[in-house]
């Protein structure tokens, strides 16, 4: 810096200290200049010392070999590393007392139980060599020739492998090796297209968890490093630092308890045991990896990490499967089998009908002369007639196997899974992405969720007095002090709450925190949850013996444990019923303006009185008293709804999906939320049921929670209980539930649900874990936004199961008719391979890419029990099978004629026109029930590209491939013809689409049938003697 720099930095630190001349500036104001000139000044020292520390570390050598081994001397002088991680690992209370306590093992490990370790890349980097990395080893990544292996034990895979050795086998027996090798061989290519697609396709999903479970596991760690309290990667994490815990985080490693308050772990992620566990300094200083702090917060050393913890030896041993099968997977698996055993049915009747035919002299050959002719048939002539029928047979089956559909289904999901990413949402759970797209209903927070979780303090009653303006001077100093002991001494979360609340004490109050601490100690606290809704803080004075006992929390709460409160000029008046009930109108008020309401109580004891309760909590300082408080004052927070929040809630209705607002909140601020964010309509009537309590809920007989649990749209003052009893009931009513949660008590719910949404920003650690979706960006929006990409994928699935069934059928159909009638099939085994396997493979990607639009956010839910081929989907796939069917019949039988052509280029022209026709079915199958198939067609440029990709191929299999596909060379009005023929899909599509369908699925008409047959049976049956 030059000295004309450090002239203009003093000077500006000059006229800033002249402005906090007292002319025309508050106290307070006074304050935060000063305070905002110490901030200016350590951050411009501070920098200049790290350009200085940074200027010294490139100049300074690496640590050598035996600088290094006297550092790990200094420590192995000090302390058995091995010892300590034994001691920890097996919370030996009496072998942490022969190391000196907590006190002994923190100067062992070289580190400061106040300021940490060193902040220095060299001392991280040290502390790692010496005590390794804060990883596990993980088992290594499935690579592709597992999963290349994993394809060949797929049924259809080697049903098609049988096949192909058959084929191979007849073909070379009848024609050859040099042209038999064809039929088969192309069945060997399309099964090893198929295994090399599929193994590709798992490959990189498998890759893409990978890195979302990297960026899922790197959970953020607050520590203090030289004095400094700052976010660091878990891995990151080393023996030594000193880490801040609260509710909701996973302890990162394992450690001891250095100080706190209240702390409560769960450890049933390692011991199975569901109680929680009490840890403090004397019974019980450990700290185990893995385990989940449910109450309280504290401060802990780090003693062992990555695989010297329990739970990384645990976790090392555990391959997770993240290839799970989606329940969408598995029908479309069960679709594919019935298919498939179709084609062996049908395939068995064709091999019958030809044996038939051939054996009964029903046959020609080339000549027109009868093949078989009894004893006078030479025996080579029999086999090949006999292998020629089987191969036609196994064209059928070849036929009947849709190999594309489980790739779609796979690229779909991969597709979607990394769009969702970018719209704010990650998806922890494959089966999410479809789920979503059935959701029936949302259960949503209010904080952070609908609203900006940015609070602010926007009124003040103290008493039953509104108090506005200059707060400090109106208040008596008495009560002053109170408020600032009851706001300003206790451990701060950081959450929207006591920010608010800390920011309206400095500025509203004029407190001075660094003063009050110096002036109080604090004895015992218990931590805010959403079960209690109020926390407590006890608190002494250095100078006398009186004790402070403090609460603050839901005002409706904090005044039913009051029985008098304080006046502005600090005289205390009891509190009457009709004090209590214009207090409890101030709050109804308030809270119908959307405010949230925090009300704050005291009473003053001598110290051997502060704790209440029996002795198991008094042994544990959580016993707080709760009774005789006197009522200080009532805040009301603003929080505004989130932008956007209230189209979002809009956009879910309008596809009918009913939001549920579960919140802590009490009724009216609720009410008021709700009615802004538009869950609440204009038509809402008190006493009409849609809003109730958590406990009103809670009370309900079982019949009657049943009965009004879809009415209710508002739950007001609610516990993480009452929100998974909802999810249970609404489960049981058969909805399709989505939940939201940020709290470690929300857990249960998320796993309940059969959608977890975890909020990424103010979501703890055990909610992230529960859920199946992490929200990024803490939105609505982004829910509503995931409810699309839901709902996309499943649309984008059925759009390629109609497409890839009309081929199947129509082929199916026309080679089983051809080859009963004619003794022959009009399509080869390659051609048909051709089609089923570039088709799909190349529709796949093509329809599974289409993304999110409007017109899927207005149509109901698809819910549980809805069939996966609707009514719609049969009859458009119907309507384009019997076209294609009937044209190429035509063909087959009267094409010679009609085109003129030989039989060669007839058997060309139906190849070509089959799959032209499935081209331009492409386009129809991009809209189920769309007219107009080309609307938004230009943003999809991958759709274009696929199609003209097929186009240029097919080209080259008629004109290049003669030999090797069994084709002709077509002339140019031959094209036309073949384009023609093809192009009349498009206005079939147009006019079936004109055509109503019933919404009672196809084949529960079969089994009505069935039931009436069983019922006209049964008296039949009786009437027999």
């Amino acid at each position: 810096m030059s000295s004309s720099d450090e002239c203009k930095l003093y000077d500006c630190s000059t006229s800033l200290l002249n402005v906090t001349a007292p002319s025309g500036f508050t106290v307070a104001q006074r304050r935060w200049r000063i305070a905002y000139i110490r901030i200016y000044s350590s951050r411009v020292m501070l920098s200049l010392a790290d350009k200085i520390i940074s200027q010294r570390a490139t100049q300074l050598p690496s640590m050598t070999s035996q600088q290094f081994d006297h550092y790990v001397a200094e420590f192995d002088h000090k302390i058995n590393q091995k010892r300590l991680v034994k001691t920890v690992k097996e919370k030996d209370l009496v072998s942490l007392n022969h190391l000196g306590g907590v006190d002994g093992v923190v100067d062992a490990l070289c580190t400061n139980s106040e300021h940490g370790i060193r902040d220095d890349e060299q001392e991280v980097i040290k502390r790692q060599e010496m005590f390794g990395f804060n990883k596990y080893h993980k088992p290594p990544p499935k690579g592709l020739l597992y999963f290349v292996l994993e394809a060949f034990k797929d049924t259809t895979i080697l049903v098609l492998l049988v096949c192909a050795a058959l084929s191979l086998g007849f073909g070379i027996k009848e024609h050859g090796a040099e042209e038999g090798w064809y039929e088969g061989g192309s069945i060997f290519v399309a099964v090893f297209l198929v295994i090399v697609v599929s193994a590709l396709s798992n490959f990189r999903q498998e890759t893409q968890f990978d890195k979302l479970s990297k960026i899922s596991n790197n959970i953020k760690v607050e520590v203090v490093r030289s004095g400094r309290r700052q976010q660091i990667s878990i891995f990151d994490l080393v023996a030594g630092d000193v880490v801040f815990l609260k509710i909701g985080d996973q302890i990162p490693a394992d450690g001891l308890f250095l100080d706190g308050h209240s702390l409560q772990v769960d450890e049933s992620s390692m011991t199975g045991e569901s109680d929680h566990v009490e840890v403090d300094a004397c019974r019980n200083p450990f700290l185990s990896s893995g385990s989940k702090v449910v109450d309280g917060y504290a401060r802990m050393l780090v003693v062992s990490v990555g695989m010297d913890t329990a739970w990384g030896e645990m976790m090392s041993s555990i391959t997770s499967d993240k290839n799970e099968r989606t329940p969408l997977q598995a029908r479309l698996d069960k679709l594919t089998s019935s298919i498939g055993k179709v084609g062996l049915v049908v395939a068995f009747l064709v091999l019958a009908v030809l044996l038939i035919r051939y054996f009964t002299g029903n046959t020609k050959d080339d000549n027109g002369q009868t093949e078989y002719r009894g004893s006078e048939t030479d025996v080579d002539d029999i086999l090949n007639a006999v292998v020629r029928i089987i191969a036609a047979a196994v064209t059928i089956v070849v036929v009947a196997i849709p190999e594309g559909l489980p790739l779609a289904v796979t690229l779909t999901l991969a597709y979607s899974m990394k769009r969702m990413m970018a719209d704010q949402a990650m998806v922890r759970k494959l089966s999410a992405c479809e789920t979503m797209g059935s959701a029936t209903i949302i259960c949503t927070d209010k904080t952070g969720t609908l609203t900006l979780n940015q609070m602010k303090a926007t009124q003040f009653w103290l008493g039953q007095e509104s108090v506005e303006e200059d707060l400090a001077k109106k208040i008596a100093p008495s009560v002053l002090e109170l408020f600032y002991q009851g706001v300003g001494l206790k451990e701060f979360s950081g959450s929207p709450t006591e920010k608010a609340i800390l920011s309206w004490g400095v500025l509203g109050l004029d407190m001075n925190i660094e003063k009050l601490k110096q002036q109080y100690s604090i004895l015992h606290v218990e931590t805010f949850n959403s079960e209690k809704k109020r926390s407590g803080v006890s608190v002494q004075k250095k100078a006398d013996e009186m004790v402070h006992i403090h609460w603050k929390g839901a005002a409706e709460m904090i005044v039913a444990m009051c029985s008098q409160y304080y006046e502005s000029n600090g005289t205390i008046r009891s509190m009457n019923e009709d004090g209590r009930d214009r207090i409890e109108t101030i709050i109804q008020s308030m809270a119908a303006s959307s405010l949230r309401c925090i009300a704050f109580a005291h009473k003053q004891v001598l110290k051997g009185e502060t704790e209440d309760g029996d002795d198991q909590s008094r042994k544990t300082n959580r016993g707080i008293k709760e009774d005789g408080l006197t009522l200080l004052g009532i805040v009301g927070l603003k929080d505004p709804c989130r932008p956007g929040v209230k189209k979002a809630v809009q956009a879910c209705q309008s596809a009918g999906v009913s939001i549920k607002m579960i919140t802590g909140d009490n009724m009216f601020t609720a009410k008021a939320i709700a009615t802004e964010c538009g869950i609440l309509g204009p038509d809402y009537q008190q006493g009409s049921g849609e809003v109730v309590e958590g406990i009103e809920f809670r009370n309900y007989a079982p019949d009657e929670r049943m009965e009004k649990v879809e009415k209710i749209r508002v739950m007001a003052r609610s516990s993480p209980f009452d929100k998974l009893l909802m999810v249970q009931c609404l489960k049981q009513k058969g909805h399709v539930v989505a939940v939201t949660g940020d709290g470690t008590n929300d857990a249960p719910a998320l796993k309940e649900a059969d959608i977890g949404l975890s909020m990424g920003i103010q979501g703890t650690e055990v909610a992230k874990e529960s859920s199946d979706i992490v929200i990024l960006d803490d939105n609505f929006s982004s829910v509503a936004t995931v409810l699309r990409w839901g709902r996309c994928v499943y649309n984008n699935i059925q759009k390629f199961i109609q497409f890839q069934l009309t081929v199947n059928v129509a082929a199916l159909v026309i080679n089983f008719i051809a080859a009963v009638s004619a003794g022959e099939v009009p399509l080869t085994t390659v051609q048909l391979l051709w089609v089923n396997l570039i088709m799909d493979t190349l529709g796949a990607l093509a329809l599974a890419t289409d993304r999110p639009t409007n017109e899927l956010m207005e149509k109901p839910p698809v819910g549980r029990t809805e069939p996966l081929i609707t009514n719609i989907m049969w009859r458009n796939l119907l309507a384009q099978a019997l076209y294609q069917i009937a044209i190429l019949l035509i063909l087959q039988f009267r094409g010679e004629s009609i085109v003129n052509v030989p039989e060669t280029v007839k058997d060309t022209l139906i190849f070509n026109t089959f799959v032209l026709c499935q081209v331009f079915n492409e386009f129809n199958a991009r809209k189920l029930e769309k007219q107009n198939v080309f609307e938004g067609i230009l943003k999809n440029r991958l759709f274009l590209g696929i199609i003209g990709v097929t186009i240029v191929l097919q080209v080259v299999m008629v004109e290049f491939l003669k030999k090797f596909a069994d084709t002709e060379q077509l002339k140019l009005w031959q094209w036309g013809v073949c384009i023609l023929l093809a192009a009349f899909s498009w206005p079939i599509a147009w006019f079936v689409k004109l055509i109503p369908v019933s919404n009672t699925p196809f084949f529960s008409y079969l089994k009505r049938l069935r039931i009436i047959y069983t019922i006209v049976k049964r008296p039949i049956n009786h009437q027999k003697p």
